[in-house]
């Protein structure tokens, strides 16, 4: 375990239909770098994850809802994919406007595969340059965005992967962001 991220709060928010190596590999690699990770949803209980979208993978406790956070709790923001994920999350206005504050506040946010999908319902990546899985990137592009094919990609405070394959340059980027940000001041 390294230190760089001790003290910081990241949340992950997900909902049923998450991409389970999307969810855990992220979440391992912020913890191990000494960060504590929440997983917010849009319900309590727990989540269903999925293996390629089609087999079901492990169910994960929800350590919060989204409509009980606030951008303030947190250092940063992931966003993993799974189709099912983001068409959940897209579909839900406090998860949406959630996701808008974290990108306007300029902390650090990753999103993977067809998690950008939920960065598009927030409008929120005009004019940015950013990748993803390969299904979504006319949708990208249709809101505004310059979309690249490479293995991870920052703009800003946006850090994004393509796909699975990817995720170890995308948690390494990650980790290196966050610990590059400045820590959120809390109360």
């Amino acid at each position: 375990m390294t230190d760089e991220l001790r003290g910081r709060r990241v949340a992950i928010l997900a909902a049923d239909g998450v991409e389970q190596v999307e969810l855990d590999q992220p979440r391992a690699a912020l913890a191990d770098a000494g960060a504590d990770v929440e997983l917010l949803s849009t319900h309590g209980g727990e989540i269903q994850a999925m293996n390629h979208d089609i087999d079901k993978g492990d169910r994960y406790p929800v350590d919060r809802e989204v409509n009980g956070a606030a951008v303030d709790d947190y250092d940063a923001l992931v966003l993993p994919g799974g189709t099912i994920n983001p068409d959940n999350l897209r579909s839900d206005a406090t998860a949406v406007g959630f996701v808008r504050d974290f990108v306007g506040s300029g902390k650090p946010v990753g999103a993977i595969c067809h998690g950008p999908w939920t960065l598009v319902e927030a409008d929120v990546v005009r004019d940015r340059r950013l990748t993803s899985y390969h299904s979504i990137r006319t949708d990208l592009r249709n809101a505004g965005a310059e979309v690249v094919d490479e293995e991870v990609v920052v703009d800003g405070n946006l850090v994004t992967s393509r796909q699975p394959k990817d995720l170890p340059a995308f948690t390494s980027k990650l980790v290196e962001q966050i610990a590059a940000a400045e820590p959120a001041a809390r109360t």
